[in-house]
């Protein structure tokens, strides 16, 4: 069921000079002024400060909207209040709930800065109203921090990345001045709140990225990702054009972000009428340890017996998919697998044969792609796609979000809900909500995930405490957890056969709560997971939640994260080198008693990390659950209805 109200009323031009919308529980709020003719904001937390007299503005080609003399010449309140469902993500049903403020900018052309106010954050756009060509270079959007901050920056060596690195912890004045800050950017100011940077809604615009501003070090300004071919261009589009939503996420503590839906809430309700073909579930995977297998009487590789053997594992496991990575489609002489023929396949692969093995063991398949070959063959390949009966398509390597790209995501998932495909982005810029309209879009990478493992030793423990509170704020990620070769910090060693994961096997199960995903890998080769207990939780385990809460949690350091589906509860925590123990109290399970399924590290999961204890407690909401985790280690529970 669907609710929206939008209540509209004009201030009075009293009010003109400066006017602010508060967030419904009146914690947060936003001021737009014009002193001296410039326009800025400010933002509030329980009525401190946590930004203060930034700019706004939108640089076009050889003018910068609004100019000198900015005035406020109209402005108009309002109440977003909507309830929606989603077939995929934290929580469902999703409550839209804010205060609005619509502001037009008297200057050289048409501005209205749009803003809202949640309980948990701000947000805020241009909308350009002049018809013709528009020319943006860049944005004068500025986020002046009201104090120095601890901030947990993602570095990138420029606008064509993945997002694949490492987050670090700094103070916000310790950012240099020539580093290029990625989005989310999570930062804790003192004494005020816990705040984040991000953007939503990002459609026929270029993605935005961070930089310190002048000699302000508490001062980052917006970057706008350029056109590949011209770096003094960043948008090129009809009027009128709306900028991306930059949004602010504001709370208390860390944990309430990651529970916020603010950046799903910012993006237009759903384009697809009928989404009972949208199906989230987890999926074999044949590229980590493809071409190694135990136990078989073929060759492990890119081929029908080895694509049948992890089929057959899914079926077994009570998996709805199984994904088949590069090398199935007709080889083409580009780089990384591109230039391949999609309509056709290479001579290993009997695609007419997997495919019919899938359906008679109950299985649907996922096949994986070069962008540019979806590009160039979309109108011919995803047509066939839909025949053959795929469920879903991991397109690969983009590594930019320019307009254009952006655009190009957009013509992708529309086209694949034409024909009843499910969307998983590979080297792909963070998420921006787009999954609410087009929830054909189930997950996405954007992130540094376990497949690093294979040839290097940057996936961490310490690195996995530092995502929810970074990179998931955006949205899901696919990540790819499910190593069960766990190894301790001396004796992991990168390979890219039988693959190591540093941690303990409890921490790799908990990454099934903890991390958010729609479309959520089980990696390793299918006997790795033969007669190991531990396996039962990751077959157990859903990928689309009703609740999630946040137990306890701090970036880099631990994190515990309770989330429901229906009447069982899963919570999954893991912390990072150091060993920590944990107090969470069950209070969130409601009325009733429950059976807790306890994986938990074994006393000597420091130097074996892939001994779990398992046990079964009973619990109610009036339980303090102790979580005991070894350096590297976790803890990963099911909590049922006792019956």
């Amino acid at each position: 069921m669907r609710k929206l109200v939008l209540a509209c009323a004009a201030l009075s031009a009293a009010a003109w000079a400066q006017t602010s919308v508060k967030s419904p529980d009146g914690a947060i709020e936003m001021s737009v002024s014009t002193p001296g003719g410039q326009l800025k904001y400010s933002v509030t937390y329980r009525g401190k400060p946590v930004i203060a007299d930034a700019a706004l503005g939108v640089q076009l080609a050889g003018q910068t909207v609004p100019g000198p003399g900015a005035r406020i010449a109209a402005a108009r309140e309002g109440t977003v209040d909507e309830t929606y469902t989603m077939p995929h993500g934290k929580s469902n049903p999703v409550r839209n709930y804010c205060k609005t403020l619509a502001l037009d900018i008297d200057g050289a052309a048409p501005l209205t800065i749009e803003a809202r106010a949640y309980n948990d954050g701000v947000a805020f756009r241009y909308s350009l109203r002049g018809a013709g060509e528009i020319h943006i270079v860049n944005e004068k959007t500025e986020f002046r921090m009201a104090k120095d901050a601890t901030a947990y920056p993602l570095i990138l060596d420029g606008f064509q990345t993945p997002y694949e690195d490492g987050y670090q912890t700094m103070p916000l004045s310790g950012i240099h001045t020539s580093s290029l800050v990625a989005l989310p950017l999570l930062m804790e100011l003192p004494g005020t709140a816990w705040v984040a940077v991000t953007e939503a809604d990002i459609e026929n615009y270029a993605g935005m990225y961070l930089q310190h501003s002048g000699s302000d070090a508490r001062v980052l300004a917006a970057k706008l990702s350029p056109w590949p071919d011209d770096a003094n261009l960043a948008v090129l589009a009809r009027g009128p054009v709306h900028s991306p939503w930059r949004v602010i996420m504001i709370a208390d503590q860390p944990g309430r972000l990651i529970e916020s839906n603010i950046v799903i809430n910012l993006n237009p309700p759903s384009a697809i009428a009928d989404v009972s073909w949208i199906k989230p579930g987890k999926t074999s995977w044949d590229w980590w340890s493809g071409s190694y297998a135990e136990g078989v009487d073929f060759k492990p590789g890119m081929n029908t017996a080895t694509m049948e053997h992890y089929i057959d594992f899914s079926s077994a496991s009570g998996f709805p998919y199984m994904l088949i990575d590069a090398g199935w489609a007709k080889p083409g002489s580009g780089p990384s697998n591109s230039g391949s023929d999609l309509t056709q396949t290479s001579p290993e692969i009997d695609m007419p044969a997997i495919l019919a093995h899938a359906k008679a063991k109950n299985v649907r398949v996922w096949l994986w792609a070069h962008w540019a070959d979806i590009n160039r063959q979309m109108d011919d390949a995803f047509p066939l796609f839909e025949k053959w009966g795929v469920a879903g398509v991991k397109i690969d390597f983009m590594n930019r979000d320019d307009q254009w790209m952006v655009n190009y995501y957009h013509r992708v998932v529309e086209k694949a809900a034409q024909y009843h495909l499910m969307i998983d982005f590979h080297g792909a810029y963070k998420p921006d909500g787009m999954r609410r309209t087009w929830p054909n879009l189930i997950t996405r990478e954007g992130v540094m995930g376990l497949e690093y493992s294979k040839w290097s030793a940057r996936i961490t423990p310490d690195h996995n405490v530092m995502l929810p509170f970074t990179r998931m704020l955006a949205g899901p990620m696919d990540y790819t957890p499910g190593g069960f070769n766990n190894a301790t910090r001396a004796e992991f060693e990168p390979r890219m056969t039988q693959p190591m994961v540093m941690g303990t096997r409890a921490h790799e199960l908990a990454l099934y709560v903890v991390f958010e995903s729609g479309f959520q890998m089980v990696s390793d080769y299918p006997e790795a997971y033969q007669g190991q207990k531990d396996f039962d939780f990751i077959r157990a385990v859903p990928n689309v939640w009703d609740e999630t809460h946040v137990a306890a949690g701090r970036p880099g350091e631990y994190v515990s994260i309770a989330r429901r589906r229906g009447r069982e509860w899963y919570l999954g925590s893991i912390t990072g080198w150091r060993a920590k123990e944990l107090e969470i109290p069950l209070e969130f399970l409601g009325k009733g008693d429950f059976i807790a399924e306890i994986y938990a590290d074994a006393a000597d999961a420091d130097a074996n990390p892939k001994h779990t204890v398992r046990e079964e407690k009973r619990v109610n909401a009036g339980t303090v659950l102790r979580v005991k985790m070894a350096p590297g280690g976790g803890q990963a529970v099911r909590i049922r209805p006792a019956k």
